[in-house]
């Protein structure tokens, strides 16, 4: 017996089309509710901030598993590096890691910025299956990073012949990505 799914846009009041652009400028872009509304408002549909908000509750997974096919692959060269961000009040360490076209490999919030907390990183992104295991790493000279890596070779977590390039320059890929993370 086959189980078929309801259309996952039925019986609302605006086309799929207008649902599936508000929820996608809202995640991809760095909008307000209230800015994604003032853009629908210019296009002549009149939609609350507090629509949107319950579209992208309700469609974002929706719209994630759709586009889960068009997603490519990540490159084996990770570039990685932590920054003090404040979350809620906190001020906490944002470690992360993108590929070589800029593609975000993962990230990690620690209030430490030790061996545990980059191993933590790194166990966390080699165990995601879109990511291929790295070839080199691009990183600054922070120590426990090296640290890390090393546990996680020996462990075997990680191909011994893994490379790390700490010259300078070489992870400034992720230092000015930093800034679109620090903007929101």
């Amino acid at each position: 017996m086959k189980f078929c799914q309801k259309p996952p846009f039925r019986k609302r009041q605006f086309a799929a089309e207008i649902i599936v652009t508000c929820v996608r400028w809202y995640l991809r872009f760095s909008l307000s509710l209230r800015d994604v509304e003032e853009l629908m408002a210019e296009r002549g549909l009149s939609v609350d901030h507090t629509t949107i908000w319950r579209w992208t509750q309700t469609y974002a997974p929706v719209v994630q598993r759709r586009l889960q096919g068009q997603i490519k692959p990540k490159g084996s060269t990770w570039h990685m590096d932590e920054t003090f961000v404040r979350i809620a009040g906190r001020w906490l360490y944002l470690f992360r890691a993108v590929d070589s076209s800029g593609q975000t490999v993962d990230f990690y919030l620690s209030e430490t910025r030790d061996r545990e907390a980059a191993k933590c990183f790194l166990k966390r992104a080699l165990a995601n299956p879109d990511n291929r295991p790295p070839h080199v790493f691009a990183r600054d000279k922070l120590r426990s990073y090296s640290a890390a890596i090393r546990e996680l070779q020996m462990e075997g977590q990680l191909c011994r012949t893994c490379r790390q390039r700490t010259r300078r320059y070489s992870n400034n890929r992720i230092e000015s990505d930093h800034r679109h993370v620090k903007r929101r």
